[in-house]
């Protein structure tokens, strides 16, 4: 199975699914239905929603019609910004279950011919991710270029300043300053949401390694927000 991609033309959005034997794209013609998990079911009485939970609803989903559960991000995370802000690609954030609970569900899900697609967000990671914390430790770090770094600009009177005006879609500066490498970080969302600079070869194969690693593990396919070209 290889990775096949389907252009989504608002706010570059994308499908990555796994070809098929079949002859339509099931990605073109299936009924998908969003989880966002926190929300959706809880199995142990902790007030959140959890891949349990989630499991045990599939035969209700069946009978809704639905043929695809695109579930929203389940990695871990800090929560900055509702599991949008990655610290482990390859984790289940311990709210939501572990990668047994996902296995799981995933198995549940084929049993009833229905599938998995996943939220995956590759235009940024956490500050707590582990490339990040490389990232910033040094200029001379291995993967020092796998963010967006920019040194700083300086007024008249010595003032510094962010490398320009740019605007975060959370208000305020998309620039950050980072005290332990002296320079700026691009967030085009929140400051603990560090871009990655996709124009590194290293970040783009690491980014498919990892999302080999789920499509081996049983998923059947991405809701990306990036635009993989």
């Amino acid at each position: 199975m290889v990775p096949g991609i389907l252009s989504s033309h608002s706010n570059q959005f994308h499908v990555v699914a796994k070809k098929s034997s079949y002859r339509r794209a099931w990605w073109k013609e299936a009924i998908v239905y969003q989880v966002y998990p926190a929300s959706f079911c809880d199995s142990n009485g902790d007030g959140i929603g959890d891949l349990k939970g989630l499991t045990s609803k599939l035969d209700y989903l069946k009978d809704l019609g639905v043929d695809v559960v695109w579930l929203s991000p389940i990695y871990k995370s800090p929560q900055v910004d509702m599991g949008y802000d990655i610290s482990d690609y390859e984790d289940i954030d311990p709210r939501y279950g572990t990668l047994a609970d996902w296995d799981n569900l995933v198995a549940e899900l084929h049993r009833r011919d229905m599938k998995l697609m996943m939220d995956l967000v590759v235009n940024h990671t956490s500050d707590e991710h582990a490339w990040f914390k490389e990232s910033r430790a040094s200029k001379t770090n291995p993967k020092s270029d796998w963010y967006i770094w920019r040194p700083p600009k300086y007024d008249a009177d010595g003032n510094r300043l962010p490398p320009n005006n740019w605007r975060s879609h959370f208000q305020g500066s998309v620039w950050e300053w980072d005290e332990t490498r002296e320079e700026y970080y691009l967030h085009l969302y929140a400051a603990a949401q560090p871009d990655l600079n996709w124009e590194n070869p290293d970040v783009r194969n690491a980014v498919w390694k990892m999302m080999r690693f789920w499509m081996d593990r049983g998923t059947d396919g991405f809701r990306v927000r990036h635009l993989l070209s």
